[in-house]
């Protein structure tokens, strides 16, 4: 079990690795999309969109981490709370998409 007095430490730890290196690669898919889209016009589009796609799943992983995170630590009134914004978040995404 974690140590509840180290939790705030290790989740802002963990997020922030996981922000920063999702906006890395998801900027560097970008700009390889655009890249490639000055070179072939019909191949760097898709990229990029997948690149922009990434940037907007980064705030969903984050709160699927923070799932995760607090489950681990035994901390479920946390974890129920992320658990319910993961789901409206979802319910949202497919309602959109109808």
């Amino acid at each position: 079990m974690i140590n509840q007095d180290e939790l705030p430490d290790q989740l802002e730890q963990q997020l922030g690795r996981l922000l920063h290196y999702g906006t890395l690669a998801a900027a560097a898919v970008v700009a390889a999309g655009l890249a490639i889209a000055f070179a072939s016009d019909a191949l760097g589009l898709p990229i990029a969109t997948a690149g922009i796609a990434l940037f907007i799943l980064l705030p969903v992983l984050r709160v699927a981490a923070m799932l995760i995170f607090f489950l681990r630590a035994r901390d479920y009134r946390y974890g129920a709370i992320a658990a319910l914004v993961l789901f409206i978040i979802l319910i949202s995404f497919f309602i959109g998409a109808r």
